[in-house]
């Protein structure tokens, strides 16, 4: 059902006892009167057309997956289906509780992930890190569709931001940015280099004590 216009925007908030927010949105709101014609119909290129009652729902079993995972809470989302704007948002305990939570997101909603993150924060030393694993899986995945289907993904973009209480000194990803503000960190790359493995999302971020 989706275009090549899409975004996945992944914002992570992280207070200074590692404690924070994690906001999931998937925006498709520069295709939604192509989605609007798509959602009339029953498939597409062989692929099942979800209702809007099948997403609300597959959303909702997502919430409550997350609500069930230890650390996690006030988990709450929202479907727009005038601007085509998704989100799932989440407070968590500590860092170490993202471990593996976008991929089980992800795996509720029946979206193949790419990758494999595991994120860590010290509070004494004020560091933030996300190890990033490319799933070798999702080139040659991507490699069997069909052309119609790959296009899909071209334009698509993928945009992680980060956003602590104390400044940033300094991070290790040369395709991040750090905010004028010195307060957020932000990188953003293409779907498909994500498949293909083209680029690096691991980034370690020191903050000021």
């Amino acid at each position: 059902m989706f275009s090549s216009c899409f975004q996945v925007i992944e914002e992570i908030t992280v207070n200074s006892d590692g404690s924070g927010t994690l906001m999931l949105t998937a925006n498709l709101s520069q295709s939604r009167s192509k989605l609007a014609s798509v959602m009339l119909l029953d498939s597409v290129n062989g692929h099942k057309v979800p209702s809007r009652q099948e997403i609300q729902e597959k959303m909702e079993e997502a919430s409550n997956t997350l609500r069930a995972v230890k650390g996690i809470s006030k988990v709450s989302h929202s479907v727009d289906f005038d601007k085509y704007i998704l989100n799932i948002r989440f407070s968590f305990e500590n860092v170490s509780n993202l471990n593996d939570i976008t991929a089980l997101i992800f795996n509720k909603l029946d979206v193949k992930t790419t990758d494999n993150s595991s994120y860590s924060y010290h509070p004494q030393s004020k560091t933030f890190t996300r190890h990033y694993a490319p799933n070798p899986q999702a080139k040659s995945e991507y490699q069997k569709l069909k052309q119609v289907d790959k296009a899909i993904f071209e334009g698509a973009t993928y945009t992680n931001i980060y956003r602590f209480e104390h400044s940033v000194i300094k991070q290790s990803n040369s395709k991040a940015k750090v905010a004028a503000s010195r307060r957020a960190v932000m990188l953003q790359c293409g779907v498909l280099d994500l498949i293909e493995g083209k680029i690096n999302i691991s980034n370690n971020i020191q903050l000021a004590q």
